[in-house]
């Protein structure tokens, strides 16, 4: 059928391949740039960024790039700077992994480690901790 890739993640699949590759490529670009301080605004090169990671669409057209600021602090100005500079880094990304049509940039906070905080957190509790003592003394019953 027309239009049905394998590895599309639009039916459940996942991301592809490709996908995977060039948001790779795109992630590592981005920290480079942003290391080098390549973008022109000296707020934007005053802060320690770090590009966790990038998902493209299915189609290649937009990716996703989740970043956080070293520390934690200025999340929402470094969203701000990096939106600003989208079509900059954009380009340059563009120029230097050579891809015919570079996507959309997107940017938004990399939550990753608030979610393992919580985790953590939860996983410490008194009531958690009991019931999964309880779980392994009765032979890590499967649900």
């Amino acid at each position: 059928m027309r239009g049905m890739a394998k590895g599309n993640s639009s039916f459940g699949s996942g991301p592809g391949m490709r996908q995977l590759r060039v948001g790779e490529q795109i992630r590592r670009t981005m920290s480079e740039l942003l290391m080098r301080g390549e973008i022109h605004d000296p707020d934007l090169n005053r802060m320690s960024i770090t590009v966790g990671e990038v998902r493209l669409s299915g189609d290649l057209r937009v990716a996703t790039v989740y970043v956080l600021p070293l520390g934690g602090e200025g999340k929402e100005d470094a969203i701000r700077l990096l939106s600003r500079h989208q079509g900059e880094l954009r380009h340059l990304i563009g120029r230097k992994i050579g891809l015919k049509h570079t996507p959309e940039l997107r940017f938004q906070l990399d939550q990753t480690f608030d979610r393992m905080d919580e985790t953590r957190r939860l996983l410490s509790q008194d009531e958690v901790r009991r019931d999964l003592d309880a779980r392994d003394e009765n032979g890590d019953e499967e649900e």
